[in-house]
């Protein structure tokens, strides 16, 4: 057999789990070279474009847009012409990668968890019994693409005697498909016996159970109101379910592994008469009270990792006020005498952080929360927060203590233009030992900032103001600066959050200490 290679999901950065193919860049067919982009994908942190491995052809796209697949999972197939279509399903079948067990084939719950303990029950020939008339709520996607009958093996079959602990559905459930209760295993607290646990039960003894029955009125079939939340479903089709309100649990699967994709919703979307019919005046549409929006993957992200840090890390704050009337002369001279440097106020600040945290190393910090220890860094690397429209990033100006504030003014744009395009490298805005995070631009006078794990502080600034300032018993104008420090109290406390403060104020005040 001639060589068969594989394009499998890349590992841009540690926290990398999977990605999301967004786009397919090469159709099935046609050659590439090495380097070549390939596809696009979106993580948690950005989208960026796979570049080809190697030489090839591309055969066979197992990934289809939408799709979200762990690390290393096969994305397409490359062969030469001589490889047959019949060597590629073959191939493919051996590696498992044509398709993937759903959540019930892997004896696992929809939600990704074990199932539970079934009772052990009797080996003889069930007699089934089927109930026709009994809405079920269904808990698989395979029961949900086989509409039919409650079947309840005969093993299960009687009437509840005594004492039993179970909801007010399972046991109203129960009277309706005549089980006896004491034949089926309880999950809930305390054992007590769930809707679910009936389902589970008649499953394991070799029943089925059927998909609920919802009434349908004027030629519009019934509409789920459950949770959909661990229904199999590709990103854009969940997506663009939350933007319509279809409940995922009325839209068939017809995707790979079971899950439902945005074909699948289209079609809810007619059957529920979301859409016109053809030639049918469309009504006046009613103005909405609200939009929905659903997460991106980049906003989840976020929102666990500060949720995270807010839980886990002992906020504490120091603030204090800069005068940067020096450093704004010599900012206006730089700018006006050097070709092509165009300093920002931000570049001082990211400058003077440097050479604080070189001054006072142990706020240059890590900390490993799995070891319980601190890792102290010995150059500076400074992560600047940038805002996008999907959410917040801060990219990395690696060794800040030792680049010149034009070196670190141009960085800084190259990494925000990287940022705003999705052109970010892992590497590029991963670790960090120190974060800074500007608002001044916004008119923000004092905020506070949530602390980038693992480090251990992050620089809240906000606009330079003219004040009042009282200096030799005169009242003149200054232009102060409030900036607002964010420590982890677990390995900066607040006289060495102080010390680094009086070391940025050295350095903001008399900017010129950043030149020599």
């Amino acid at each position: 057999m001639s060589e068969i290679k594989l394009i499998e999901v890349p590992k841009w950065g540690l926290s990398m789990e999977e990605g999301t193919v967004t786009e397919w860049l090469v159709e099935e067919g046609a050659s590439f070279s090495k380097g070549d982009l390939i596809c696009e994908i979106e993580t948690s942190k950005i989208a960026n474009q796979l570049e080809a491995p190697f030489n090839g052809v591309l055969r066979r796209i197992v990934a289809k847009p939408g799709e979200t697949l762990p690390v290393g999972a096969v994305l397409a197939v490359s062969a030469e012409a001589a490889v047959s279509d019949a060597e590629i399903e073959e191939f493919l079948a051996a590696i498992g990668a044509d398709q993937a067990p759903t959540p019930a084939e892997a004896g696992g719950s929809p939600g990704g968890h074990p199932a539970p303990a079934q009772p052990t029950l009797e080996s003889s020939p069930p007699s089934p019994v089927a109930h026709e008339s009994v809405p079920v709520t269904e808990t698989t996607n395979a029961s949900r693409q086989r509409p039919g009958s409650t079947i309840v093996p005969e093993a299960l079959q009687g009437r509840t005697n005594g004492d039993v602990f179970a909801t007010p559905h399972a046991r109203r459930l129960a009277d309706d498909l005549s089980i006896d209760l004491a034949r089926v295993a309880g999950t809930g607290r305390e054992g007590r016996i769930s809707v679910a646990d009936i389902h589970d039960t008649i499953r394991a003894a070799g029943g089925t159970v059927a998909p609920p029955v919802s009434p349908v009125r004027s030629g519009v079939p019934g509409r789920s109101f459950e949770d959909d939340s661990t229904v199999p479903a590709t990103p854009v089709a969940r997506r663009l379910a939350a933007s319509l309100g279809i409940n995922l649990h009325d839209c068939r699967a017809t995707g790979s592994r079971g899950r439902v994709c945005e074909s699948d919703v289209r079609e809810a979307e007619r059957r529920f008469r979301l859409q016109p019919e053809v030639g049918a005046a469309p009504e006046p549409a009613a103005e909405a009270e609200f939009e929905t929006i659903p997460f991106t993957t980049m906003r989840k992200a976020i929102g666990q990792r500060l949720q995270q840090s807010k839980r886990n890390a002992p906020h504490f704050r120091l603030t204090t006020d800069l005068q940067i009337d020096d450093l704004l002369a010599l900012r206006k001279e730089i700018n006006a005498t050097v070709p092509a440097v165009k300093l920002s106020v931000n570049d001082f600040i990211v400058k003077a952080c440097a050479a604080a945290l070189q001054k006072v190393p142990d706020v240059n910090i890590q900390f490993d929360e799995a070891t319980q220890s601190v890792l102290r860094y010995a150059r500076a690397d400074i992560s600047v927060a940038v805002a996008l429209p999907s959410g917040l990033i801060t990219p990395i100006v690696r060794n800040a203590d030792g680049k010149t504030l034009a070196e670190i003014s141009g960085e800084v744009q190259s990494l925000v233009t990287k940022a705003k395009t999705g052109k970010l490298t892992a590497d590029e805005f991963q670790g960090g030992t120190f974060t800074v995070s500007n608002l001044g631009m916004f008119d923000v006078r004092k905020f506070d900032a949530i602390i980038n794990p693992p480090q251990g502080a992050i620089l809240a600034v906000g606009a330079g103001q003219e004040r009042p300032v009282v200096v030799d018993g005169q009242v003149v104008a200054r232009t102060m600066l409030t900036v607002t420090l964010s420590c982890d109290h677990r390995v900066i406390d607040g006289a060495l959050g102080a010390a680094f403060l009086r070391e940025l104020r050295r350095f903001v005040e008399s900017p010129a200490l950043m030149l020599v």
